[in-house]
């Protein structure tokens, strides 16, 4: 591998990874299709691009030489370029995997205990409200867990992909317990907790 083509390899932004992994497995797909699955699989333990991310990283991985392109046939009534990846993408894309220090660690951008940590600001009942809202919003996203997690049961070349929605479905287990104490958290504070602080002095709960 050149230098140059090293350091492309290393500007790779975790999207196009995550693009050109979806085409790894058997098969050639539209970006249409790679969308669809990208929120069935994806979004449960990372994210899902939007549909413009995933058509530039296609175009930006056909340029690189990692991804290859086809229209569809004629006779077909809407025509459609179906992607697949390459021998030189398959490459890439097992050495990226094989690189745990790029890894990094897991992050954790809670939008909901934002709020919650700005509760003094806001009423009790409304925060607790929030959190109901909130669990039932992961309840929704684990019936979704499970159902992608059904379709790929059984499927040899989605056994790696059914481990991460196994993970993912624990992962929506522990919020909704996490939920539920943060709610008996909520219930020991005083009626008037949401609101005190809004008038009450005193330092910031800082260390030292």
């Amino acid at each position: 591998m050149t230098s140059s083509h090293k350091s492309k390899k290393q500007d790779l932004p975790p999207t196009a990874w995550a693009v050109l992994g979806l085409l790894s497995f058997p098969g050639e797909r539209t970006g249409y299709e790679l969308k669809k699955w990208a929120d069935s699989s994806l979004r449960f333990f990372y994210w899902s691009p939007a549909i413009s991310q995933i058509y530039a990283e296609l175009r930006r991985l056909e340029e690189l030489g990692y991804a290859s392109s086809a229209r569809s046939a004629p006779e077909e009534v809407r025509a459609k370029r179906r992607y697949a990846i390459t021998a030189a993408g398959r490459e890439a894309l097992s050495g990226w995997a094989a690189d745990s220090a790029e890894a990094g660690p897991p992050v954790l951008k809670h939008g909901l205990l934002l709020r919650v940590w700005l509760g003094h600001l806001a009423e009790p009942a409304r925060l607790r409200a929030m959190v109901g809202e909130h669990l039932e919003r992961t309840r929704e996203e684990l019936a979704a867990v499970r159902e992608a997690a059904r379709e790929a049961a059984g499927v040899p070349e989605w056994a790696f992909p059914a481990l991460a929605l196994r993970w993912s479905e624990r992962q929506h287990l522990a919020e909704l317990e996490l939920g539920e104490a943060l709610l008996a958290d909520l219930a020991e504070l005083s009626p008037q907790g949401g609101t005190a602080g809004r008038q009450a002095g005193g330092d910031a709960p800082t260390p030292g």
